[in-house]
C-alpha cells in the first residue's frame, strides 16, 4: 500500500532529523558523486526536473517544475511530487509533498556539510551565538536560519532582500540589499546565506570575514550565481559533487572561467577533508549546492520511516 505524505508530515521530520539522516548516508558509505543527474527539461513556461536515486534499498524520484511567472499570478515559483519505492520490488512505498521535501532537505545538506565548522565558530564565540546574515526572506532562507539555529546558538538574524517589507518571524530585523549597514552586518556575520533567484553576485565577496561560513543555495544554473569570484578565489570551497558543481553552479562555473577557482581545489562531500571542522587559516568556507537526488531520498525515507513508527508500522528496511 502507498501512503502520503503531506507537508506536514514531512516537516515533522525536523532540522535535526533531516541533518541526521544526510550525515548517516554520508558515513555510511553514499557517494554523491555515484548519483544520477538531474534531467532538466524545457517547457514553454519554464522547467521540468526529474531527479532520480537509488541508495540503501531504496529508490525514488522527484518531479519538479520551476515557473518563474508564477509569481506575478500570486503562485509557487517551484512545484514537486516525490515517489518512494521499495528496491526489491519496485513496488510503490509512498508519496511525498515534494516541495516541503524540498524545502527540507536544502538547508539539511547545507548544515551537514558544515556542522562541525559550525560548532567551532560557535566554541569561538564563547556561548554568545552566532551572527547570521541571510539574501532572500523565501522558504529556504527560513529553512537555513531555521536549520541552523536548531544546531548551534544564534545570536542575531538579519534578512537582506530587494525590498521593503515586514520582518519575518524567523529574523531579528529586515535590511534592504545594497545599504551601508548590511555591508557593516556581512563585515561582522559568522553565517552568511544566500537563498535568492537572482542571476548576479548579491554579496561583495570581499566583506565576508576569514573563517565566515557562507551558504550558497539559490542557483543551479551554470550562467547564473549569487558568489564573486572575489569570495571563490579566497574561500575554501565545498561542493555535492565536483562532477555536479562543475557542470550546474553557476558560482563555481563562472569562478572557474575567471581564473579564481581551480577545479581541482573544490572539495567534495565524498572527500576526507570534508569532515574537518576547520578549514585552511584566513579562509571563509563556501559551501556550494545545486540540489541532488539522494538528498531527496535519503531525507524522504527519513520522514516515511518517522510516519510509519508514528502509526505503529515499520517502515521497510
Amino acid at each position: 500500500m502507498t501512503v502520503t505524505l503531506d507537508a506536514a508530515d514531512v516537516f515533522a521530520l525536523g532540522p535535526a532529523g533531516a541533518v541526521a539522516a544526510v550525515r548517516e548516508a554520508l558515513s555510511g558509505g553514499l557517494d554523491p558523486d555515484g548519483d544520477v543527474a538531474r534531467t532538466v527539461v524545457p517547457l514553454a513556461r519554464g522547467q521540468g526536473l526529474l531527479m532520480p536515486s537509488e541508495h540503501d534499498g531504496w529508490f525514488g524520484v522527484k518531479v519538479a517544475t520551476v515557473a518563474p511567472g508564477n509569481a506575478a499570478r500570486g503562485l509557487r515559483r517551484i512545484n514537486a511530487t516525490y515517489l518512494l519505492h521499495d528496491s526489491a520490488t519496485l513496488t510503490p512505498v509512498a508519496l511525498l509533498d515534494g516541495v516541503a521535501l524540498t524545502t527540507l532537505r536544502t538547508p539539511a545538506v547545507s548544515v551537514a556539510a558544515c556542522l562541525d565548522r559550525l560548532r567551532a565558530l560557535a566554541e569561538e564565540r564563547a556561548g554568545a551565538g552566532l551572527r547570521l546574515v541571510v539574501f532572500g526572506a523565501g522558504p529556504q532562507g527560513r529553512g537555513h536560519a531555521v536549520t541552523v539555529r536548531a544546531h548551534v546558538p544564534v545570536a542575531d538574524v538579519t534578512v537582506v532582500t530587494r525590498g521593503e517589507g515586514a520582518v519575518p518571524g524567523w529574523a531579528d530585523r529586515r535590511r534592504p540589499a545594497g545599504a551601508r549597514e548590511t555591508a557593516e552586518l556581512v563585515r561582522r556575520a559568522d553565517v552568511v546565506v544566500t537563498a535568492t533567484s537572482a542571476r548576479e553576485p548579491v554579496v561583495d565577496g570581499r566583506l565576508v570575514r576569514d573563517g565566515a561560513v557562507v551558504l550558497a543555495v539559490g542557483s543551479h544554473e551554470p550562467d547564473v550565481r549569487e558568489l564573486d569570484s572575489a569570495l571563490m578565489e579566497r574561500a575554501t570551497v565545498l561542493v555535492e559533487s565536483r562532477a555536479t558543481a562543475l557542470r550546474e553552479a553557476g558560482d563555481v562555473v563562472l569562478a572557474v572561467r575567471d581564473g579564481a577557482l581551480a577545479p581541482d581545489a573544490l572539495v567534495a562531500l565524498s572527500d576526507p577533508a570534508a569532515s574537518r571542522a576547520v578549514p585552511p587559516a584566513g579562509r571563509p568556507l563556501v559551501v556550494k549546492t545545486c540540489g541532488m537526488g539522494w538528498q531527496d531520498l535519503v531525507v524522504a525515507v527519513a520522514a516515511h520511516r518517522r510516519k510509519a513508527r508514528e502509526g505503529g508500522a515499520e517502515g521497510r528496511n
